[in-house]
């Protein structure tokens, strides 16, 4: 496991305060075998996200360090924002990387949740992955009810803790430790301004697809009294119609899988979709870092000789078929994760 490289994915309640953030991430910065990848804060979210790789063992130091300072200096009870939150610490996830797997990332969810629960005596809930129960395997229902709901919440016999007292910490709320798959922020600009257009695009080709209607525009419902569904084209996907600026809609995607649905795959299907809408794709957008086998993937697709070609070769091949460099120069030595970590 030594040259393991696993990433962890910290979600922090306070996207105002730069000093606070600036301590946080120094805890980080400060451990030997971990890089810090990026450091994402929103005042409108009240929320900061810190991306940071190394080896396991290293990568769950750092969780711990930079989590106990967070819990020290953020406290909920004044915490305002408009991004769902249940905790000061709200969210951890582990994800493999390189040279490890899913069941590696499951025990450090454990590790990090016993130190959070027994340690620092912080209700922590296993989500993702890590999951022992099937309620709690998507994170918004942990978070149901958020940080206002939890003091009741956290009583129900259901809702007790994995790891921490069964009891509502008003300063710090709780947490979610868990362990998930890379997740890749992936956006697709259109030719037009018009949002619908790429909200129609979006509808046919993620997991969720679109809610049935009749003739007259009505949804079908079920016997259940639900709405009936068509399903999307591509397992894995989350898309939404989205404006890039005031004169570009986007189809705007998280690549749950990108082993199941590559960047690649929804490139050339957007282009498909948008010629029957007689518009052009004009640009493709990462938002935050890549793992390096999702670039080889689509590189293997878009170069002319994929079985002789370097991995700088196919990098290249990559972003110039998913046109990330239209926007801006596509900088792979920090884009890349396994690059950015060297």
């Amino acid at each position: 496991m030594s040259d393991a490289l696993v990433e962890c994915v910290p979600n922090f309640s306070e996207g105002k305060n730069s000093e606070v953030i600036k301590e946080i991430s120094k805890i980080i910065e400060e451990i030997e075998g971990v890089t810090l990848l990026d450091v994402d804060s929103s005042e409108d979210f009240n929320r900061t996200v810190i991306s940071f790789v190394g080896n396991p063992t290293d990568v769950l130091n750092a969780a711990k360090k930079c989590s106990k300072k967070g819990l020290e200096l953020i406290d909920m009870r004044n915490h305002k924002g408009e991004h769902a939150r249940m905790g000061a610490v709200d969210v951890v996830p582990f994800i493999p990387i390189s040279n490890c797997n899913m069941d590696d990332c499951i025990t450090l969810a454990e590790k990090f949740g016993k130190y959070l629960g027994e340690e620092l005596s912080i209700p922590v809930y296993l989500y993702a992955n890590a999951a022992k129960v099937p309620e709690r395997r998507l994170l918004p229902n942990i978070r149901k009810g958020e940080y206002e709901g939890f003091n009741d919440k956290i009583k129900l016999a259901e809702w007790k803790p994995d790891f921490g007292p069964q009891k509502f910490v008003s300063k710090s709320g709780v947490t979610a430790s868990g362990a998930r798959s890379v997740l890749i922020a992936f956006n697709i600009n259109l030719s037009t301004n018009d949002k619908s257009l790429a909200n129609s695009i979006a509808g046919k080709i993620r997991t969720s697809g679109v809610i049935k209607k009749d003739q007259n525009g009505e949804k079908i419902l079920n016997r259940e009294g639900k709405a009936e569904r068509i399903p999307g084209k591509f397992s894995n996907l989350q898309a939404a119609g989205w404006m890039y600026d005031p004169t570009t809609a986007q189809v705007s995607m998280n690549l749950l899988n990108f082993s199941e649905t590559g960047m690649h795959d929804v490139m050339e299907e957007i282009k498909n979709e948008a010629e029957k809408l007689n518009l052009n794709v004009t640009a493709g957008e990462l938002v935050g870092l890549v793992p390096l086998n999702a670039l080889l993937d689509s590189g293997k697709y878009y170069h002319s000789n994929p079985s002789g070609a370097s991995i700088e070769g196919l990098v290249e091949a990559a972003i110039e078929g998913l046109m990330l460099n239209k926007l801006s120069k596509f900088q792979s030595n920090k884009r890349i994760i396994e690059w950015a970590a060297k």
